[in-house]
């Protein structure tokens, strides 16, 4: 990616390194893309230099990843470093090494985590540190060089035999396991606390779709077993408050009813609260948030498949277009509420994929379908465009400095990508969704576990009480049942067709699992 004319007046208004950055990044080879690690004390973006290829497995040249320490005269050496390798370097040097380059780390003291995540999934197999004391790094050689002539030192550095580190190995080993081998991983894991919700409903359902494509039935029996006390032994839905987060929880009944009888009506009782609405266009359950694009669609587009519920989808519908007035902006991303001022990374993915649910449901002459259409069209166009360099989206989808989330990618990747297997958009995109998968399943840990989950997050006032949700990393039902989703997706090839199921009555429908 270069940079825009405007974006490159801008930095050459700024410091030197910085105009230097847009200026190396335009020459010829890589890295090209001016992005960010992190934000600094002041907000401003900690910027970078990176490529494209930090999760891609057909590279086969080792990775360096160039430091500076916090001052001027270390950036400008990172920077011109960078220059050398991709104009003057010897051309065994070029043709071995791709660089990354962080020249100016001013992250907040407070931060600890900004600097090694970036470090990490840049997946280097050598870090240069250019002055100030070298970082530890896991499974990675860290070596310093002074700022003068560090050129020279560089060259001696990389003109040595450096085999690939075992932190880059670790994560080529994650990115080649195939998607239904990651689904398994996923579903014998999550969740970890079964509940009716809409966290626990996604892992079950995708479960569910596993155990169909596999024929493995253990799986199936694992959600019937966790999914028993509401399904067969009377323990009550909801309590006294209902939320719809709550609500979408019974999107395995619905998935469920073609076989289990006593779900139908959970399913319809779901559908009912799912549907119904404390102003026109608002969910009365909901927050008024993009949250509820998921929740309620989720669930009534499961339940509109079946006869006589066919207005379930008009509802679904409704509240799409009318939260998609309120909430999508003008480039086409989600704020989050209408109080809520900001692009936030899992709040565009719920949108996201309460449009995909809707679009996979609904029948090809619904008259909303266009304007539905329409909406996910401008998102995903927009998403396109604020994809970070590993392919993966931001915690604030629109902040370069925002850290890169495992929820808002996994989401917005499953949307982007049934939408080019079904024909919504075009082919164009499938090189996102390609990178988008292989930085998903870079977060996958081989136990499991989920690197970097943004926390639960209700509305908030201002963008920077997004930016400042945390992280989690481990164990985690939600990082885990949007992955699950993802690698259900990824294993339903673009070139094969929508899956058949059949609803009770014998018709034939298509999935929206």
């Amino acid at each position: 990616m270069v940079w825009p004319a405007l974006v490159c007046a801008v930095l050459a208004a700024a410091a030197p390194y910085q105009s230097d950055m847009a200026a190396v990044a335009a020459l010829p080879g890589q890295p090209h893309v001016v992005s960010a690690a992190g934000l600094s004390a002041d907000e401003a973006a900690i910027l970078t230099l990176e490529n494209p290829s930090a999760f891609d497995p057909a590279v086969v040249a080792r990775r360096l990843v160039l430091l500076g320490a916090n001052d001027q005269a270390t950036a400008d050496a990172v920077v011109a470093a960078v220059r050398w390798l991709k104009t003057s370097a010897p051309k065994a040097i070029r043709d071995r090494w791709i660089a990354s380059a962080l020249p100016l780390p001013r992250f907040r003291a407070e931060d600890t985590q900004s600097l090694t995540r970036w470090l990490t999934f840049q997946a280097p197999d050598l870090v240069v540190q250019v002055g100030g004391d070298a970082v530890q790094l896991e499974g990675v050689r860290v070596e310093r060089i002074a700022v003068d002539d560090a050129t020279a030192a560089l060259q001696k550095l990389l003109s040595a035999d450096i085999a690939a580190s075992a932190a880059h190995q670790t994560i080529l080993a994650r990115i080649r396991r195939d998607p239904l081998d990651i689904a398994r991983l996923l579903a014998k894991r999550y969740p970890e606390t079964p509940s009716i919700s809409y966290i626990p409903a996604v892992s079950w359902v995708n479960t569910l779709q596993l155990a169909a494509v596999t024929g493995d039935e253990s799986l199936r029996a694992r959600v019937i077993e966790q999914v028993r006390p509401w399904l067969s032994e009377g323990r009550q839905l909801f309590g006294d408050r209902i939320q719809l987060t709550a609500v979408a929880g019974t999107i395995v009944f619905a998935d469920l009813a073609a076989s289990e009888n006593a779900a139908v009506a959970l399913a319809e009782e779901g559908a009912r609260l799912a549907s119904a609405e404390k102003s026109p266009g608002v969910a009365q359950y909901g927050g008024g948030w993009t949250d509820d694009m998921f929740m309620a669609t989720t669930v009534l587009a499961r339940t509109g498949l079946r006869p006589g519920r066919e207005q379930d989808f008009d509802v679904a519908a409704r509240l799409l277009t009318a939260y998609a007035a309120r909430l999508q902006r003008d480039d086409g991303l989600f704020n989050h509420a209408s109080d809520g001022p900001a692009a936030w990374g899992r709040g565009n993915g719920f949108a996201a994929m309460g449009l995909t649910e809707a679009l996979t449901a609904l029948p090809a002459n619904h008259p909303q379908r266009a304007a539905i259409l329409a909406i996910y069209r401008r998102q995903m166009t927009a998403a396109l465009k604020q994809q970070a360099p590993d392919g993966m989206w931001r915690e604030v989808v629109d902040e370069s400095g925002a850290y890169r989330e495992e929820t808002a990618t996994a989401m917005l990747m499953t949307a982007m990508a049934r939408g080019v297997r079904l024909g919504w958009i075009d082919r164009s995109y499938a090189p996102a969704v390609d990178r988008a998968w292989r930085a998903l399943a870079a977060h996958v840990r081989d136990d499991g576990t989920i690197v970097d989950v943004c926390a639960s997050t209700g509305s908030g006032p201002t963008r920077k009480y997004y930016l400042e949700r945390p992280a989690l990393t481990g164990a985690d039902d939600r990082g885990g049942a949007m992955a699950l989703l993802a690698s259900m997706e990824r294993a339903t090839r673009p070139s094969s067709r929508p899956r058949a199921a059949r609803s009770s009555a014998g018709r034939s429908v298509r999935s929206v699992r």
